[in-house]
């Protein structure tokens, strides 16, 4: 594994509201806001941060599937439209399914590395409440290889995330695997209370985990999965800047208000074949593997983790991917608290994508800002302690089923 040839570091994070059922705001029965909203608000409110649109060199978007949940293309052309200053200055649009935001920062940290750029705005969104659910889970399958959604299920991805569910329960037990999802579950939706931007931030419900324990309903939706299993629609964006130590200077912020990024990986698996173990996510191992060895930590050096918790399982494999627990065992480190806010390793602080929301497109993004909060102090509500000796920390982004993967750890400045 390669060092990393020059400082990088992420500062002036922020996040829109993640929209969408669960919010007192939203009623899908009235106009709503467009991309352009959420593009504006994200990337203005970092450009403010960072001293104006005349700092930045550079400038990325991730976005998964705006061409069809919003019949548009050329995202890159949006930045001037979050400020003049931006006019003429380069920007791309990034893609790899919901991995979108991930590779959103894998661009931005490329060119700092490169030397092309020293300040680069990064944001990611995804704004998909423009159809019913069954039209989305159809978009959305767009992250799986084509051949294989001809005959898949309907709501593609839960039914790729249910058979996971399904083998796992038959290879180390139903009772307690379920009883582990409901508590991600409560985990996710009490986290995302503490964090006002959170799409599950007024759930009000008293016991989460006998809400997490519902039956699957399978004659209406997948075998081995219930509706709190899932992340849900969303809507919104995320901004953060990256910059090199030449670009701090410029911006005028000091490295203690940055966190330095300290190993990343971007690996792909094959989509047309299926994972080698149904019950694991090897891409997820592989990828936390190499930017831990980047870094030049262990996972104990660790003070807390964003994970791609698209379903209940996938929380449940991280915690095995990752390397906390061995196979079989995730569903016994979670329910002996040590993924909750309080406990060892705590996961996703404002609620991952279970919780805070899932805009496919930003969820990268809003992983490092989420990272860059907590290691700085900044986390309002949600703001975890940070260990003088665990000052590190790790976020995974999955695109489609374990295929594209984004890992990144991360310092205090």
């Amino acid at each position: 594994m390669k060092k990393l040839r020059r400082k990088v570091y992420m500062v002036a994070g922020y996040n829109t509201i993640s929209m969408g059922t669960g919010r007192k705001e939203f009623n899908p029965k009235k106009p709503r806001p467009g991309l352009e909203h959420y593009i504006k608000e994200a990337g203005q409110a970092t450009l403010k941060k960072i001293g104006g649109a005349q700092n930045v060199d550079d400038c990325v978007i991730g976005n998964f599937m705006a061409s069809r949940f919003n019949k548009q293309a050329n995202l890159g052309a949006f930045f001037p439209m979050i400020d003049e200053g931006l006019r003429y200055k380069p920007g791309i649009a990034v893609e790899g399914a919901c991995a979108s935001g991930g590779l959103a920062l894998m661009a931005g940290i490329k060119s700092i590395l490169a030397e092309t750029a020293d300040v680069v705005l990064a944001v990611g969104f995804e704004v998909q409440n423009t159809v019913k659910a069954i039209y989305g889970a159809d978009i959305l399958a767009g992250a799986g290889w084509f051949m294989e959604r001809k005959s898949g299920h309907a709501y593609f991805f839960p039914g790729k995330f249910s058979d996971r569910a399904g083998a796992y329960f038959e290879k180390y037990g139903r009772e307690r695997t379920r009883k582990a999802m409901a508590r991600w579950y409560r985990n996710a939706v009490e986290n995302a209370r503490l964090c006002p931007t959170a799409q599950e931030y007024n759930n009000t419900v008293k016991d989460l985990e006998a809400q997490g324990m519902m039956e699957p309903t399978p004659n209406s939706f997948v075998d081995h999965l219930n509706v709190f299993d899932c992340s849900k629609v969303s809507d919104g964006a995320s901004a953060i800047a990256i910059v090199s130590e030449e670009g701090l200077k410029k911006i005028g912020i000091p490295s203690n208000e940055t966190v330095e990024i300290m190993g990343f990986t971007h690996i792909q698996d094959d989509i047309t074949k299926q994972p080698p173990e149904i019950t694991a996510l090897k891409t997820t191992n592989l990828a936390v593997k190499y930017a831990l060895e980047i870094a030049g930590i262990s996972i104990n050096e660790l003070a807390t983790v964003e994970t791609h918790d698209c379903f209940t399982i996938a929380g449940v494999m991280a915690t095995e991917a990752i390397g906390f627990a061995k196979p079989g065992e995730g569903p016994d480190f979670i329910l002996a608290g040590n993924t909750a806010r309080d406990g060892k390793i705590p996961f996703n602080t404002t609620g991952g994508l279970i919780g805070w929301g899932h805009p496919t497109g930003a969820t990268g993004v809003h992983q490092a800002v989420t990272v860059w909060e907590q290691l700085t102090g900044n986390a309002g509500a949600a703001q975890i302690q940070i260990p003088k000796d665990r000052s590190y920390a790790l976020s995974v982004n999955m695109g489609g089923d374990d295929k594209t993967l984004v890992s990144i750890v991360y310092h205090r400045g």
